[in-house]
């Protein structure tokens, strides 16, 4: 741990524990750890952060890779991509694009970001990750390739017919984390003739590394709201032009409901360059005379990405002249506010099996074991905290009381980069948990043994003060709410003076007990109490239960009815949470 950690006065509850054993790496590992040295150095990316250029350069310095890699941006359009941003939703919505698009016999290629478990799930040929094999293969091809045209291209030797970029060192350096895996999924798709590509942006749309893709078969964008505002801008009409950037010439898009501001500015960045856009229209009107749709992902938020689904999957079939479209029959396009209103049809059923059969891990999952009952959103801006925060509420209501005892409410938080973690807090808070649990997105304590959950862009001090911070905010939020029930006290006559200025309520008599792990295997450890059949660690390390909210929370989770926990905050905490819940994901 840190020099800054060790001399600070740690607040209560945080538990600094051992490392842990090394597993042995075989050759997917050796590739990913090579993968990993491609990740920015926390200090470095600070420093660029500040010195950021012209972003257009990023497009031309991606396009150099390419080139270097051996292939040209014409050759991407035989992948007959599907390119799909926004800031929340765009995951679920290509998991159900791509399902739905399978179910009709196409052999389907995935990129997507980030990944939960292991980083081979990011490529994925027919919705299955490719193999270790696999990725092995390719990476070393691809790694070879590049390092061999650095070395060329710095003795200046033209083997190359392209020119670097002004103030571009693309010509003699390796492209960092996040473009070599965009480089290698189009390796992939390409060399296992794939019949389609669904691509999910990266962060934004228009300088996105994805975006050297120049002929889309379609294009989309799902619900927008602020996030990356150090990128992308600190107002949704900011960021509503970063994703229109994806939007080119000729090709169709789709959107879903937005707000007027941001929905202006997709409209007026298609009709710059001649992109027909139009608003999906509610999975209601697809349903009409016919059963309704069965969607395979949780929540009331997912319908409108299945509505996002269902025309990008649509219009692919129609521009491709698939037999399957001879099915269909759609209404005309019509004008509903801003924009045209797509099609409306009655989904095949190729389309309703491809939605209800969608698995996408890590949002809005539950996991069932024994008492415990895990449920997993990556939620991390204030929008999706609130669908997520439904989605729970009403699981919640549906679950069945299991026997007398008492059941417990368990939090387990954590959010990463320049996001605030305060409002998001906020939003949870009306769940009353009995516990809010903190840790960083570390599955151990030192993940030097396992590659794929390795991260050089933050530092160890940073994340655990982060947490810390979290945990200060909860109490913060915990007492605010407290001294606001105090003041506001149900009026003692009904229809009185007090009672026109507040809507009546419970008064507070919840206040949550928080702590703070080091890493995610021993907050799991705490929260399951031994009782989650497939999680079983070794012992817990010393001192593990010293701190009283510590010991007090283990008597009363191990002798609960039931415990409810919800993970939230961060992808990647979900997917650590995997790794340790779900074994099978890391084979």
């Amino acid at each position: 741990m840190g020099k800054n950690l060790e001399n600070r006065k740690l607040p209560v509850g945080f538990m600094p524990e051992a490392r842990c054993q090394r597993s042995e790496p075989d050759a997917s590992q050796d590739a990913v750890r090579t993968l990993n040295t491609l990740q920015t150095n926390a200090s470095f990316l600070e420093q660029v952060k500040r010195q950021r250029g012209d972003p257009q350069t990023q497009l031309e310095a991606m396009e150099m890779y390419l080139a270097r890699s051996g292939l040209q941006v014409e050759d991407l359009d035989r992948l007959n991509i599907i390119h799909v941003t926004g800031t929340k939703g765009k995951g679920s919505t290509c998991a159900f694009t791509e399902r739905i698009l399978r179910s009709y016999g196409l052999k389907t290629g995935f990129f997507s970001s980030p990944h939960l478990v292991q980083v081979r799930e990011r490529i994925r040929i027919n919705g299955q990750p490719i193999s270790p094999e696999l990725f092995t293969k390719h990476f070393w091809r691809l790694y070879h390739r590049l390092e061999e045209t650095k070395r060329l291209q710095g003795q200046g030797a033209q083997a190359l017919t392209c020119s670097c970029p002004q103030d571009s060192n693309s010509c003699v350096s390796m492209p960092a984390y996040f473009r070599f895996l965009t480089l290698m999924a189009f390796h992939v798709f390409l060399q296992e003739k794939v019949d389609l590509a669904v691509v999910e942006v990266g962060i934004g749309g228009a300088y996105d590394c994805t975006n050297i893709v120049r002929k889309p078969v379609v294009c989309g964008v799902s619900s927008l709201g602020i996030d990356h505002t150090s990128l992308l801008g600190d107002t949704v009409e900011k960021i509503a032009w970063q994703k229109g950037g994806i939007f080119k010439h000729g090709v169709p898009a789709f959107t879903v409901p937005q707000p007027e501001g941001p929905l202006a500015v997709l409209r007026e960045r298609a009709e710059q360059i001649s992109c027909p856009l139009y608003l999906c229209p509610p999975l209601e009107a697809l349903e009409e005379g016919g059963p309704p749709l069965s969607l395979g992902l949780d929540g009331e938020h997912q319908r409108f990405n299945a509505a996002l689904a269902l025309q990008l999957a649509h219009c692919w079939l129609r521009q491709k002249d698939h037999q399957g479209i001879r099915e269909l029959k759609a209404s005309k396009p019509s004008l509903l506010r801003q924009l045209p209103l797509a099609p409306v049809f009655q989904p095949t059923p190729h389309m309703r099996h491809g939605l209800r059969d969608t698995e996408w891990p890590g949002r809005t999952q539950v996991l069932r074991r024994g008492p415990l009952t895990w449920y997993l959103d990556g939620a991390h801006t204030c929008s999706s905290v609130q669908a997520c925060v439904r989605w729970f509420r009403q699981a919640l209501h549906r679950e069945e009381r299991r026997g007398s005892g008492p059941e417990v409410l368990v939090l387990l938080f954590n959010s990463t980069g320049d996001r605030d973690p305060a409002p998001l807090l906020k939003l949870l808070q009306p769940c009353q948990f009995d516990y809010a649990v903190f840790c960083p997105n570390l599955t151990e304590v030192s993940s030097t043994d396992n590659a794929d959950q390795q991260n050089f862009t933050v530092t160890l001090d940073r994340v655990l003060l982060r947490c810390l911070e979290h945990q200060q905010h909860w109490s913060r939020l915990d007492e605010e709410q407290a001294s606001r029930d105090l003041w506001s006290a149900p009026s003692p006559e009904p229809g009185g003076p007090a009672s026109l200025l507040r809507a009546p309520h419970l008064p507070h008599t919840h206040s949550t007990s928080s702590l703070v792990f080091s890493c995610i295997s021993h907050a799991l450890q705490w929260i399951s109490q031994g009782r989650d059949p497939v999680f079983q660690p070794l012992s817990p390390p010393r001192g593990f239960l010293a701190h009283p909210v510590a010991g007090s929370g283990a008597s009363v989770l191990s002798e609960a009815a039931a415990i409810h926990v919800l993970v939230t905050g961060s992808l990647h905490l979900v997917g650590g949470v995997l790794k340790l819940l779900e074994p099978s994901l890391s084979q």
